[in-house]
């Protein structure tokens, strides 16, 4: 990798906490295999607002990811949206060109992509998500307007959010979308209709890896099945869909492709995909 110098290209998380991401780690492996002189630091932040003024100001910083809790907040301080991320109603990517900051939410595109690559017949498709909070809600509207699934069912606990999500995906996308409470009796009458399953909550996330949502009788063959909890690698859930004959896919392939997007929008090159997976397959077994 070249040396840090006055040409280097800065890349930064913003969020609080930051201490535990990951992200420095792929990117900066991904920077040094092809060469680019690109670093890529994390930052904790409280003040939005002025960390934003300050993407704006300091010319070296090309692009941004944003994580929990301004990936909404931040909204407001950029000069474009792109239409996904608009009508998600957040942002994970900050692209910097010129003093012209565009956001983006390659949540959705990473999730897209790692259905698409793990063999999910999501477009057209027949999909059932389980959740309704930011991961569920970018997975949700990629769903809706790039893979054009023929049906979409969500199942969350959360009246209000499952609510405002089905309305705002019916609004703004047209998709047939259909919600209800997530129990194991909804869940019974959701898995025969459904090709794909998602499951969008923490349930099933290190260090509680015993749980999961889904009672293991209700799963079966026809399923392709996406746990978007990437610790552990394979989850309760992930380890029951095997063992029922479902195809799998780990949530570790959305993270991966959700910074694959940013690689890729900030230095307009292909990113080094396999670099970027073993690093997060060491660190996430350790």
């Amino acid at each position: 990798m070249p040396p840090i110098d006055a040409k280097t290209r800065l890349c930064a998380l913003i969020g609080n906490p930051v201490e535990h991401s990951l992200s420095p780690a792929i990117h900066n492996a991904a920077f040094q295999h092809l060469g680019l002189n690109f670093a890529y630091v994390a930052f904790k932040v409280e003040d939005v607002e002025g960390a934003v003024r300050g993407i704006r100001a300091l010319t070296g910083i090309r692009g941004v990811s944003v994580t929990i809790p301004h990936k909404v907040a931040v909204l407001p301080y950029l000069d474009e949206i792109d239409t996904t991320a608009r009508n998600i109603g957040a942002v994970n990517t900050i692209v910097a060109d010129r003093a012209t900051l565009t956001g983006y939410n390659t949540d959705a595109s990473g999730a897209l992509a790692a259905l698409r690559k793990g063999g999910a017949p999501v477009d057209g498709g027949r999909v059932l998500i389980l959740g309704s909070g930011g991961a569920a809600r970018a997975i949700a509207f990629a769903l809706s307007m790039e893979a054009k699934v023929a049906v979409l069912t969500i199942l969350a606990i959360i009246d209000q959010e499952r609510g405002a999500l089905i309305r705002d995906l019916r609004e703004k996308t047209g998709v047939a979308v259909t919600g209800d409470q997530l129990t194991p009796q909804t869940l019974g009458r959701a898995i025969p209709n459904a090709q794909v399953l998602i499951h969008c909550t923490p349930v099933g996330m290190s260090p509680n890896v015993a749980e999961t949502c889904v009672p293991d009788s209700l799963l079966a063959p026809h399923l392709t099945v996406m746990d978007i909890v990437y610790n552990p690698l394979e989850t309760r859930l992930l380890k029951a869909a095997r063992r029922a004959g479902c195809r799998t896919i780990r949530g570790l392939e959305m993270f991966l492709q959700q910074a694959v997007g940013q690689f890729e929008l900030w230095t307009q090159q292909p990113a080094p995909v396999e670099v970027m997976r073993s690093v997060l397959e060491r660190y996430l077994r350790e």
